[in-house]
């Protein structure tokens, strides 16, 4: 009967499961507390004890867990050996206490707080980020449908707008002209070796045939004569698709990559200016006040912004015009002195064209033509 007691006495004492669950314990709201700062915080195993007296016991009957480690190869005598109950209600505290104590192997330490920090603030960082691109993106998004459905002003250079327009008119037609003369050059490649091969075949059936040796030999010189001036004529055609290829993918293209810059700094103040505007005839309190000037700075900010790039585009639009013209004329000149000189079989106006514009020509035996090789 006392060993009945007693086992009663020590189940009620500790209210742990052997699976660690704390089901079996009365509702408590300071229970609920307790076990979340246990969660977060992660207390040390070595640091853990077993509180005798239940939740909230006082802290007499403490059992460290390193004692009942150390007691827990002296809770199972041997076989035949007389237990007492006392020692079996200790024994199966223990054992509830170590199974306890086992589950709460696995909880995860806390990183230290100087960690935590800085994991809070890189986060906190990428939100406001995160935040300002989607505000950004809704009040653009917002602007350029109103625009697009003319329910929205918009700021328009005119003058301006007319020389963007006129570039990418420009660099349309540039580019026609650079795939044309890419295929003039292909064109004229095949016919280079067909000559070459022509040429060969001549000369190589003049020796095999006495009788018609004369007649092989003038067409055998006239191929290879119209082959040398065809590679000097492919030379300068080669030149000239890129010299035109630079200025219509790169130098027109860079300012158009400004011309693009400069068009979404446009949507931008255009949506910044029309949301101030919005602010300005709501009501004025308190809170509308600090909105409006915040919107005020962000206005002002993509304001200079705008007139920033603006000027950018403008000097680039100048600077363009200028090379195109110096560059253009010289190519075109180059093209057209090289093609009147090879098919009026002028062959030394041929070759001082190429010295005037110092093209120097590929070694005689290459398989391709340069522009081939870049692509």
């Amino acid at each position: 009967m006392s060993d009945g007691i007693l086992s009663k006495a020590a189940t009620m004492e500790i209210p742990i499961s052997t699976n660690g669950d704390a089901g079996s314990l009365p509702e408590d709201d300071g229970l609920e507390q307790d076990l979340q700062q246990v969660m977060v915080s992660g207390p040390d195993l070595n640091e853990t004890s077993i509180v005798s007296g239940g939740y909230g016991g006082t802290a007499e009957g403490i059992i460290p867990t390193g004692a009942i480690k150390g007691s827990l190869v002296q809770l199972h005598p041997p076989r035949g050996a007389s237990v007492c109950p006392s020692a079996s209600a200790a024994s199966r505290m223990a054992a509830r206490a170590a199974a306890s104590a086992g589950s709460g192997l696995h909880q995860p330490h806390p990183s230290p707080a100087g960690g935590e920090e800085v994991v809070r603030s890189i986060a906190v960082e990428k939100f406001d980020v995160v935040k300002k691109w989607g505000i950004n993106t809704y009040k653009c998004t917002k602007q350029l449908i109103l625009e697009r459905f003319g329910r929205g002003s918009r700021t328009v250079d005119l003058e301006l707008e007319t020389q963007i327009e006129l570039l990418r008119e420009t660099k349309r037609k540039y580019q026609c002209v650079l795939q044309l003369a890419r295929a003039l050059t292909t064109h004229l490649y095949s016919l280079v070796q067909t000559q070459h091969a022509l040429g060969d075949t001549f000369a190589d059936l003049s020796q095999k045939s006495p009788e018609l040796q004369e007649e092989f030999g003038y067409n055998a010189e006239t191929q290879k004569l119209l082959c040398k001036n065809g590679e000097t004529l492919l030379g300068a055609v080669n030149f000239f698709v890129f010299s035109i290829n630079t200025l219509v993918n790169k130098t027109m293209e860079d300012t158009l990559m400004t011309v693009k810059q400069y068009e979404t700094a446009r949507l931008e103040y255009d949506a910044y200016r029309t949301d101030l505007e919005e602010l300005s005839m709501g009501p004025r309190d308190a809170s509308t006040l600090c909105h409006l000037d915040a919107a005020q700075s962000q206005f002002q900010s993509h304001k200079d912004k705008y007139e920033k790039l603006r000027a950018d585009v403008a000097i680039k639009l100048k600077f363009l015009e200028e090379n195109k013209i110096k560059v253009m004329h010289k190519q075109l000149l180059l093209f057209h002195n090289a093609v009147s000189a090879y098919f009026a079989g002028n062959q030394q106006q041929l070759e001082q064209t190429l010295r005037q514009f110092n093209i120097k020509l590929k070694p005689p035996g290459a398989e391709k033509p340069s522009w081939l090789e870049e692509q």
